[in-house]
């Protein structure tokens, strides 16, 4: 394949491959450069948000804003409002069980539960908990306790996707509060 010429006039460099735009290096910079100043640029906040707790930060001409709830950096939420509810379907783990509940203070209600680890969460309230209670019928062994199938490992493999349930959690919250 023959090297592609920089699509900025009177630039002699080739074009870096496999680019969707035809720049050299210096100019897909100052491309790069350009868009971050208009439309913001990720980076590590000077400190962790002040609502989720997040270090990933959004620079944006107006300021710093976090990167996972967008709340403006630096700004406190108002401790006079009562934390937003945010109802989940939980996944813990108990040895070769899973138990699938609801709630809407996870840390509370999970302070009571004998399990050994958290294993997913999902957004959801009694009417989504009550939906996987039947998708899971053929694995329920007592109330909301399910044997771990491969069907079920699978259902909260992809529900997890690598993510701290914890981080999912915090971000919900963020999100719920930043949005009232």
């Amino acid at each position: 394949m023959d090297p592609v010429a920089c699509l900025v006039p009177a630039c002699p460099a080739p074009a870096v491959a496999p680019e969707p735009v035809a720049l050299c290096e210096e100019h897909l910079a100052e491309a790069g450069e350009a868009d971050g100043e208009r439309h913001g640029r990720t980076d590590l906040l000077p400190a962790p948000c002040r609502l989720c707790g997040s270090r990933l930060g959004l620079r944006l001409p107006a300021g710093w804003a976090c990167g996972v709830c967008e709340w403006p950096h630096g700004e406190a939420p108002d401790g006079e409002l009562p934390p937003p509810r945010v109802d989940v379907v939980y996944y813990l783990g108990w040895r070769d069980r899973i138990k699938i509940g609801t709630t809407a203070n996870p840390r509370q209600r999970f302070a009571a539960i004998r399990h050994d680890r958290l294993l997913a969460l999902e957004r959801g309230d009694r009417a989504l908990e009550q939906r996987r209670h039947r998708e899971f019928a053929a694995e329920r062994t007592w109330r909301e306790w399910f044997d771990t199938s491969e069907r079920l490992r699978a259902h909260v493999d992809v529900l997890a996707g690598g993510v701290d349930p914890w981080d999912r959690w915090a971000r919900w919250v963020a999100e719920a509060t930043a949005t009232r």
